[in-house]
């Protein structure tokens, strides 16, 4: 709002005018994945969004709504990019449609489209992927990634790819911590700087600064509120750091788990989704809170390098009781 000169009038606001902002607020992140992975991710991005625009053109037109401005309103090709990000970016090619195809059909349009559905599309379809097709979930390309050869992965034509994959910094690390057993030292593993570069892995600490950059904006532009951003990572910060003081030696510092993984993704472009977050201020910041505590004991103690998808999940699931009891009283009443 412009408050500088009458009219005070709001902005005009639309759908579209926001997701666009969201895609735009994604570029330095997808640059840097780029340039330290390889161009496969705009190739899962292309396929995703085309299956995405295909599946909510045909389900509009099945449900007898209007198709063109439905799709205008770019939500399932934010959707769609999310998805694509989330993904390891040499799964097969039908891997990518088939989890974009269960977002925008199961979890979007069956519940009545935008702004019905009570999960997050995108973490949805990274759910059941991982559930059912765990070891192609698996498949990371490392930095520097022989583009040739991604794309004869991503198409079925290379058979093998152990030369291409690597495990996350994440996962990398539960691992060297699970066969050193009580020798493993953190400080000894994440001295490896080919693995985990400056702080949290080879390249992806730059990719989720580019989220930070990103999502700061969106918050400058004011498409999200500081609140769901800043709780989802205190969060982290504040459980990874208080192990992190108590035994040093067995758990990573909170730096490394803020750039390692999809923090900064899942902070300003996942928890912060308008239609399955929590909607009043206090309501943000316990959701965002819940979804960060989450994200770290599932990374550390559960059997997923990380955690993102499913606490952001859980943490829908909790929405209508935390807005239920989180709501402000009504103007002019003492209480609620």
């Amino acid at each position: 709002m412009d408050f500088s000169t009458s009219p005070y009038l709001l902005k005009e606001a639309s759908v579209q005018r926001v997701m666009l902002k969201v895609l735009t607020a994604l570029l330095p992140g997808i640059t840097a994945y780029v340039w330290f992975f390889g161009p496969a991710v705009l190739v899962q991005i292309g396929l995703a969004t085309a299956t995405a625009l295909a599946a909510e053109a045909v389900m509009l037109k099945v449900r007898g709504k209007p198709v063109t401005m439905f799709l205008a309103d770019l939500s399932a090709v934010v959707t769609a990019w999310l998805i694509a990000l989330t993904f390891p970016p040499i799964v097969p090619w039908w891997l990518t449609v088939a989890g974009t195809l269960f977002a925008i059909v199961i979890a979007k349009q069956l519940y009545g489209g935008l702004g019905q559905n009570p999960f997050n599309p995108a973490m949805i379809a990274f759910a059941v992927s991982i559930v059912s097709f765990p070891a192609l979930m698996s498949q990371w390309p490392g930095a520097g990634g022989d583009f040739a050869a991604q794309l004869q992965v991503i198409f079925g034509l290379a058979p093998r790819v152990d030369g291409l994959t690597s495990a996350t910094p994440l996962d990398a690390l539960k691992t060297a911590l699970k066969l050193g057993g009580e020798h493993a030292n953190v400080a000894g593993v994440l001295a490896d700087g080919t693995v985990y570069g400056l702080v949290a892995g080879r390249g992806w600490e730059w990719v989720s600064l580019g989220y930070l950059l990103g999502g700061l904006w969106l918050v400058q532009q004011r498409v999200i509120t500081w609140h769901i951003p800043t709780a989802f990572l205190a969060a982290i910060a504040a459980i990874a750091g208080a192990l992190w003081l108590w035994q040093p030696a067995a758990f990573a510092s909170p730096l490394f788990h803020l750039l390692a993984g999809g923090a900064m993704l899942g902070a300003f472009f996942i928890a912060t989704d308008p239609v399955t977050a929590a909607t009043t201020p206090r309501g943000k910041l316990i959701f965002a809170a819940g979804a960060g505590l989450l994200t770290y004991l599932i990374r550390v103690f559960g059997g997923y390098p990380d955690g993102v998808a499913f606490a952001v999940l859980l943490m829908n699931i909790c929405v209508p009781l935390i807005d239920m009891y989180t709501q402000p009283p009504v103007f002019g009443m003492r209480g609620k």
